[in-house]
C-alpha cells in the first residue's frame, strides 16, 4: 500500500488506521531518513491506541513503553545501537512475544518470530511524504 502524506497530521491519521487494525504482538518496522515522519507515525499510532502520555523518540534509552492504551507499545529507537548484538544482549527480542505492539524506528535485527510490517518514509516533495507499507 503506497500513501503520500502532505502533513504531519495526515500522517497521524495513516498511523491511526494501522493501530485500529492491530490486535497484538504485531512488530512494525519504521524506516527512513531522520525527520522523514517515523516518530510522528508513531505517535499517531500511539493515540489510536488510547495512549494519552507524550510519545517521544527514545533515541538515548533505545526504548519506552506505553502501557494504558487498549495495547501496550513498545517503542524502539535503535539509531544509536551498532549491530544486532547490541540490542540482543538488552533482551529486546523478549518484547516480540509480549503481547503488545513494537514500531522499531532503525532496526538493527535480521530475524523475527513472524513477519514484520514494514513502513518506508520517503521525502517527495516541500512536505509531503511517500509512505509505503509491505506486510500489512
Amino acid at each position: 500500500m503506497e500513501f503520500i502524506s502532505k502533513s504531519s497530521d495526515e500522517t497521524m491519521t495513516f498511523a491511526a488506521r494501522i493501530a485500529e487494525a492491530c490486535k497484538g504482538n504485531e512488530i512494525i518496522l519504521l524506516d527512513g531518513e531522520l525527520g522523514a515522519g517515523k516518530t510522528t507515525f508513531t505517535k499517531g499510532f500511539a493515540k489510536a491506541l488510547g495512549i494519552e502520555q507524550n510519545v517521544t523518540s527514545p533515541t538515548f534509552t533505545l526504548m519506552k513503553t506505553y502501557s494504558e492504551g487498549r495495547l501496550t507499545l513498545y517503542h524502539f529507537d535503535l539509531y544509536r545501537a551498532e549491530s544486532e548484538d547490541d540490542v540482543e544482549e538488552l533482551g529486546f527480542r523478549d518484547y516480540f512475544e509480549a503481547g503488545g505492539v513494537c514500531i522499531i524506528e532503525w532496526n538493527k535485527f535480521t530475524d523475527f518470530p513472524r513477519k514484520p510490517i514494514k513502513i518506508n518514509f520517503d521525502y517527495c516533495g516541500d512536505s509531503a511524504r511517500k509512505i509505503v507499507t509491505e506486510g500489512l
